[in-house]
């Protein structure tokens, strides 16, 4: 009866070895994949700040750094454009491959003249890009982008806050999604991965 058990058990620890060793030997086409189905980017109408309407489609062909954010912003917003300025600055000749979107996710107070002033502090291929509420709410969908208006007590109506994320995406010629750099990204590290791109 001991040896029978015995012999039992080790039947079951040899069947538990042998499948583990299939499993574990099996090439990896086989395996199940782990992909991300969250698709990033798609299709957009929004304004430049020249006033003009603009689609996706209008910077196609070459890669595009996007940012969402808005020009009243205290820091995040100044500092991340500085950032990508600079950035498009080490890829000198090369950024001419490049177009930087700024996104607003306050068409209340980012009229297309107010864009325009405030990208005129960074890059020269810098655009701003602004919409109605609902086209604003559209792009930021379509790029997984959170915004959020903040309207402290005792101040001022229109002194409110944007709570947004703050996540700068490369999307490819192609308008796919290539690579992200999130908050605190240094241009030195921006450059090098877009020139990879390029």
């Amino acid at each position: 009866m001991q040896r029978r058990i015995v012999i039992l058990a080790l039947l079951v620890v040899a069947t538990i070895g042998g499948a583990l060793v299939l499993n574990f030997a099996r090439p990896a086409r086989d395996l199940p994949s782990v992909s991300s189905s969250i698709s990033i980017g798609g299709a957009f109408t929004l304004i430049d700040h020249d006033g003009k309407t603009v689609t996706d489609a209008d910077y196609r062909g070459g890669y595009v750094l996007i940012f969402f954010g808005y020009t009243y912003c205290p820091d995040v917003c100044p500092t991340t454009m500085q950032n990508i300025s600079d950035a498009m600055d080490l890829l000198g000749a090369s950024a001419d491959q490049v177009q930087p979107l700024f996104i607003s996710v306050d068409p209340e107070r980012d009229t297309a003249e107010v864009l325009k002033s405030f990208v005129g502090n960074f890059h020269p291929r810098t655009i701003g890009l602004t919409g109605s509420a609902e086209q604003v709410a559209a792009v930021a969908k379509a790029y997984k982008a959170y915004f959020k208006k903040v309207q402290e007590e005792g101040v001022a109506d229109d002194e409110y806050l944007m709570n947004h994320s703050s996540i700068i995406y490369l999307m490819g010629p192609d308008g796919e999604f290539v690579a992200h750099f999130t908050h605190g990204t240094t241009s030195d590290d921006m450059a090098a991965e877009i020139r990879k791109h390029l």
